[in-house]
């Protein structure tokens, strides 16, 4: 659920950035290494107590960018994108989230086998590898040799973009109806795939 509503406030900004006199530029972050609520500070706690550390999956995969790489994408977008457009960062390949635990482990000056790691399942509607791009979506290069633009699919239809988007909005707030909320997102957002997440 959330990636589809991140993908909607893209889509909106990138219709308002075609029929505003206002600059509309979005950023697509990955993990952001040691930000409030990445897992590098759970883990460090429970690599200081001796584990177990809890791991949804031994395969999982993410990409991951650092505090000064976020903020250099958000500095050079305000730079070097135009409106409408979305901003993305080469991070490089996914980090094995087992290997990123045996990296911190040795970090604190431990050995990996000394800790152990706890495979706890993956959540609902959980992804074992992140998908920077939609359908369709390709990358461009910029002046920038590590920020790339997304080109997103567009219809060319902005005020009508906007307005459905306003519309779908205005009438999940209206219902209060999860089951509607995901019903409308599948609508502006066809690739959304519901997979049993009870939380959205």
């Amino acid at each position: 659920v959330m990636g589809a509503t991140k993908r909607v406030c893209e889509m909106y900004c990138q219709a308002m950035g075609a029929t505003s006199h206002t600059n509309f530029v979005c950023v697509r972050f990955g993990n952001v290494l040691a930000s409030e609520g990445s897992v590098v500070p759970i883990f460090m706690q429970q690599i200081a107590k001796g584990g177990p550390v809890t791991v949804t999956h031994p395969d999982m995969k993410r990409y991951f960018m650092t505090i000064p790489e976020a903020v250099t994408l958000v500095l050079q977008a305000s730079v070097l994108g135009k409106s409408g457009q979305v901003l993305l960062l080469d991070m490089g390949s996914p980090i094995r989230i087992v290997d990123l635990v045996h990296r911190l482990i040795e970090v604190s000056g431990k050995r990996p086998e000394d800790i152990p790691i706890q495979f706890i399942g993956m959540r609902p509607g959980e992804k074992l590898f992140e998908e920077l791009l939609c359908t369709q979506e390709t990358c461009i290069h910029t002046a920038h040799e590590k920020v790339k633009v997304c080109r997103l699919n567009s219809n060319g239809d902005s005020d009508g973009a906007v307005h459905r988007i306003e519309a779908c909005l205005h009438d999940i707030v209206s219902t209060g109806d999860p089951a509607f909320a995901r019903a409308c997102l599948k609508t502006l957002v066809p690739e959304y795939a519901y997979n049993g997440d009870k939380s959205g």
